[in-house]
């Protein structure tokens, strides 16, 4: 039914008049763009990455006009089996460097390996010897075959009419290598995406998976490697080119040198509009159970990096991260960012935080962009909208909220990745990671949770606890103790003031700091209150986010609630002394490797449930002497 029905549609397009099949093409290519958004979107969001330097409306013109020229490219497909010689001779042309191949392989026959390509009317490729001024040797292309046994027959006999032999890749290599030996030329299309067989490279400044066939033959053989393609003139015209590929002989020169060569030819605007963008090229990246990590079979990226003068690999593909709320949790998030860059150097990670976190953020650098989160108001959800145009691959979040589902939602991005608990579906995650029944969270740590979540998506590298520095040295025996008494959503637990007064005077030749946020202002005032000025000083609700973490670095030791502020301090490398009761520190306690103490009080179980009152201020002390 099939090849009845492809004899009755080929014969049909052969005899009907061009300009209606260039009417049509017109028409369905809009009709694809409209009707099927992911295939639209795969079209607009490669060019986008590949040229985003060029206006918006200049890449809608490219997807637009590629859309057209594969229809023309699939009505083509379907006729050619059924184009006379005549007809085809009018079609197509070999153009001068096409043509002075033909004649160097005819008058010295060597073996050649010709690249080719996926652009426009490609289906003419096979044409090569039909319209050749001269004789060719032997010459065959490897495609990949038809799971239909029959129709992979009937693909075969009409494609090879023009004296071209179809070489599949499951058992026609053989036959390539003895073409090969034969000082004949074997065609692979090198433009696709990999998989797992091929070797990573660089295009457009994307990590993708690329063949290395066409060196391992050349090289086996010590055959020219060429690139062989068919320029659009008009519709179902073409003009043939063939160009030499520079390259050092080997696998991974030639293989890196050819992407170099496809990327050149793609900025030229004729050639661009005709290829097939609408195919995800960089798919194999794409894979969710290995995205946050980079693999396939070879590594030629440092190759590739040489090559293109680069200082490091180019971050090209677009990781969109939604931090937490709080400045502990945002604390805690900082190492899964450091393994994440190791994992996938290529990745520009774009945090969205709160708009205080973002000068925090951006003075320790754990990303490539921070983008403030826009206050909540009517406009609130168009701002994630308006983000489709940047076209984000990833969206991790660290968040559990239905709002901020919709926020990645509405970003468009094909990828969002998220924690799934046990009877708390998030159906707006793409991807969810679920959590496992027998996971106790009391009894592990946040960060130990985010480090299995990302690891569910391929994060390959350990979390990187090692403090941050933002000042570069550590406070000099001659500073300040600070002292974090607040807590910003939990009165249960802050320390009494009475327990903070004692530890002051049992230092009596010690600077003590007080800091905190304005809310935690009146409970450093009665700290306060009777001391020396000059000897405890009180700075809550008196600095900005960076000040504080500025103050908290030339802090000798801080004394601290379980609050941001001491997480902070611990991913600052301040040494600590963190007082937990009611809360659970195996779960939310220090996690970088800075020195620190946790103290709960007599009795308390390990992960928490205590009061505070119960701590007494010797105990703190001692810790505190022990630090220093």
């Amino acid at each position: 039914m099939i090849l009845l029905l492809l004899n009755v549609l080929g014969r049909l397009v052969a005899v009907t008049p061009e300009p209606l099949l260039r009417a049509f093409s017109v028409v369905v290519g809009e009709l694809i763009l409209w009707a099927a958004p992911r295939r639209r979107r795969v079209l607009r969001s490669n060019l986008h990455h590949a040229f985003p330097d060029r206006p918006r409306a200049w890449r809608r013109g490219i997807a637009r006009t590629c859309s057209q020229r594969l229809v023309e490219t699939a009505l083509l497909s379907v006729a050619a089996p059924f184009l006379s010689e005549r007809r085809i001779r009018e079609m197509g042309r070999l153009g001068a460097s096409a043509e002075a191949f033909a004649r160097s392989i005819h008058d010295s026959p060597r073996p050649v390996v010709l690249a080719t390509l996926h652009l426009a009317l490609w289906e003419t490729q096979t044409w090569l010897k039909l319209l050749s001024p001269v004789s060719l040797p032997e010459f065959g292309i490897i495609f990949r075959p038809l799971d239909n046994p029959s129709l992979d027959a009937f693909v075969k006999r009409t494609r090879e009419r023009h004296g071209m032999k179809l070489l599949s890749r499951k058992a026609g290599f053989a036959q390539a290598l003895a073409i090969l030996r034969a000082r004949g030329c074997v065609g692979i299309l090198v433009d696709q995406n990999a998989g797992d067989q091929g070797a990573l490279t660089l295009l457009f400044g994307r990590v993708c998976s690329t063949t290395e066939l066409p060196g391992v033959l050349a090289s086996k053989f010590g055959a020219e490697v060429r690139v062989y393609y068919p320029r659009r003139t008009a519709f179902w015209r073409v003009t043939f080119e063939c160009e030499a590929v520079p390259g050092d002989g080997t696998v991974e020169g030639t293989t890196v040198s050819l992407n170099r060569w496809i990327e050149g030819a793609l900025s030229q605007e004729d050639l661009c509009a005709s290829w097939l963008w609408a195919h995800d090229r960089w798919r194999n990246q794409d894979v969710p159970a290995r995205r946050l990590r980079l693999e396939a079979k070879r590594n030629f990226l440092g190759r590739a990096v040489s090559d293109r003068g680069l200082a490091h690999l180019p971050r090209g593909t677009r990781v969109y991260i939604r931090m937490p709320n709080w400045l502990g949790d945002v604390a805690m998030a900082l190492p899964l960012l450091r393994a994440l860059r190791s994992s996938r150097p290529d990745a520009q990670v774009i945090l969205l935080a709160k708009a205080g976190f973002v000068p925090l953020l951006e003075a320790l650098g754990v990303a490539d962009r921070v983008i403030a989160l826009p206050p909540r108001g009517p406009g609130y959800f168009g701002f994630f909208t308006a983000l489709r145009a940047q076209y984000p691959d990833v969206w991790i979040l660290f968040t559990n909220s239905l709002r901020g589902d919709v926020e990645a939602w509405l970003s468009g991005c094909p990828q969002r990745f998220g924690i799934s608990r046990p009877r708390k579906p998030r159906p707006l995650l793409s991807h969810a990671y679920l959590l496992p029944r027998d996971f106790d969270e009391a009894h592990h740590h946040q960060t130990e949770l985010w480090g299995n979540f990302l690891r569910h998506f391929g994060l390959s590298s350990l979390p990187d606890c090692s403090p941050f520095r933002l000042s570069g040295q550590t406070a000099p025996p001659s500073a300040p103790i600070g002292l974090i008494a607040g807590s910003e959503n939990e009165p249960r637990k802050r320390w009494a003031p009475a327990g903070w007064r004692s530890l002051i005077e049992a230092f009596p030749n010690e600077h003590f700091v007080l800091l905190g946020t304005a809310a935690d202002a009146p409970i450093t005032a009665q700290i306060a209150a009777g001391q020396d000025p000059m000897r405890v000083k009180d700075l809550a609700g008196r600095t900005s986010l960076l000040e504080f973490a500025s103050a908290l670095s030339d802090c000798r030791l801080l004394v601290s609630n379980d609050t941001g502020g001491m997480h902070l301090a611990n991913a600052l490398g301040v040494p600590l002394v963190g007082l937990f009761g009611p809360t659970n520190p195996i779960r939310t306690g220090p996690v970088y490797s800075a020195p620190h103490r946790i103290l709960q009080p007599q009795g308390c179980p390990p992960w928490g449930g205590a009061s505070l009152g119960e701590l007494g201020a010797d105990s703190v002390a001692r810790a505190v002497r022990d630090l220093l």
